[in-house]
């Protein structure tokens, strides 16, 4: 892009107000100039759209940016190792949402409240409190300090791409795991359409289905970390999750990633899946949509204990070992400003995690797909979790080791090497061995 056309892009963005006049420097001068931020996250729609932005961060504060954008897996591992030496290799990273308690309590990111509270490193516009409080929640250590600005806030729900084929088989919207089964078992293959499919992220998507069954992955966290995988309930969900996918799915179904199945689901391949709206919002696009005129949503099915819709945080951090603290405090500033958080969604950014953005037309108005307002539903998810804080085995900082025994377990079961009982079992070994290794107190 030409200055010219930069310039007057920036204008129209009110890109000048994201960024504090600090960083931006006096006369004309680069506060930056000459630093280098060395930024991470994994590959998803809000960093993609912030590198398209890039060069106007570059161009108000003089600083250049590296920004990296791994595969999820490959990015936690790389942050997860460079953050436990509290190295200097990273200036901004992900706060990814499995990690959370590790890195926050490890002491490896470095507490915001200060620059938040400084006037002279944070513009007037900030608002810390515009963000969706079950956000920042996760993202606040055990010493009430916040440790990273979300990015992302991800409800689970539900949703079907051909409805049509429920609808005429006489099923409203299943509700309950129950009802679920029985639309499955009557529509599954019709007109070539598999019934179920989900993100093969087991550790993920599993447990909304272990904690409607009264089951959990520890006995009492953040406090009690001793696994529990292998009781009565915990063996009931794993052997009806699994089935979904074994009888149901579609071929290759059992290692089908996020991509894939709402790929699947777009094009009728499938019919319900549990995901994010900003995912599942991908099946109202009708410009790569085959199925914009037959989805439906819903929430999450409930179980015999209740319903658990899954929530993941995303934020910004910035570690402990970083040599340019005020510069990366500057691009958060700017790559989560009002301005840009509301650009992104004028662009299609579908999980905003600003209240007045959730709250704008431009977002609800592309939320509302067939009568269906995904953005209530979202939220309705959201808070559920917020509230009822049984996401907090998600964020305990050996969840990781066991969320790795999850999606073996659940693998062994779909593919019929184990079955439910023997995998939940060996689950559990191994995560107790895991979490003592780890020095965890069980």
């Amino acid at each position: 892009m030409q200055r010219r056309d930069l310039l007057k892009a920036m204008a129209a963005f009110g890109v000048y107000a994201m960024v504090p006049a600090f960083a931006r420097g006096a006369n004309g001068a680069k506060k930056y100039a000459g630093v280098t931020l060395n930024v991470s996250t994994f590959s998803s729609a809000y960093p993609t759209l912030l590198r398209q932005w890039l060069p106007e961060f570059e161009a108000l504060t003089g600083a250049k940016v590296n920004f990296d954008t791994p595969s999820f897996p490959v990015y936690n591992q790389r942050a997860d190792l460079e953050l436990s030496t509290k190295g200097s290799a990273y200036d901004v990273v992900n706060v990814t949402f499995i990690y959370t308690s590790r890195w926050i309590n490890s002491g490896w990111l470095t507490p915001l409240d200060e620059f938040i509270a400084n006037p002279n490193l944070t513009g007037d516009q900030w608002d810390s409190q515009d963000f969706l409080q079950g956000g920042l929640i996760p993202e606040t250590g055990r010493d009430g300090k916040l440790y990273g600005i979300p990015w992302v806030v991800e409800g689970m729900i539900a949703g079907s791409s051909r409805f049509d084929l429920v609808s005429e088989a006489g099923f409203t919207f299943p509700d309950t795991t129950d009802d679920l089964l029985k639309v499955l078992q009557t529509v599954n293959k019709k007109q070539r359409v598999a019934g179920y499919v989900t993100d093969n992220h087991y550790g993920w998507t599993f447990i909304p289905y272990l904690q409607a069954f009264g089951g959990n992955v520890f006995r009492n966290p953040p406090d009690d970390l001793f696994p529990t995988l292998d009781t009565p309930e915990a063996v009931a969900a794993a052997d009806y999750f699994a089935r979904l996918i074994r009888e149901f799915g579609p071929n290759g179904g059992l290692s089908y990633t996020a991509d894939q199945s709402t790929q699947a689901l777009k094009l009728g391949r499938v019919n319900f899946s549990d995901s994010s709206q900003a995912y599942l919002a991908q099946l109202g696009d009708p410009a790569s949509s085959r199925t914009v005129k037959t989805v439906n949503f819903g929430q999450m099915v409930q179980g015999p204990a209740g319903r658990f819709p899954g929530m993941a945080v995303h934020a910004l951090g910035i570690p402990v070992g970083s040599k340019n603290k005020e510069a990366a405090w500057a691009f958060i500033q700017w790559a989560l400003s009002k301005q840009t958080t509301q650009r992104a969604v004028q662009a299609g950014y579908g999980s905003p995690t600003r209240r007045s953005d959730i709250d704008s037309s431009d977002y609800r108005s592309k939320q509302i797909i067939n009568g269906v307002d995904l953005a209530e539903l979202s939220l309705s998810a959201v808070d559920r979790a917020a509230q009822g804080g049984y996401m907090k085995y998600r964020t305990v900082d050996v969840y990781p080791q066991v969320d790795q025994q999850l999606n073996k377990a659940i693998a062994l079961i779909i593919s019929g090497q184990l079955s439910a009982k023997q995998a939940m079992q060996q689950a559990q070994t191994a995560s107790i061995a895991d979490l003592k290794r780890a020095g965890a107190k069980i």
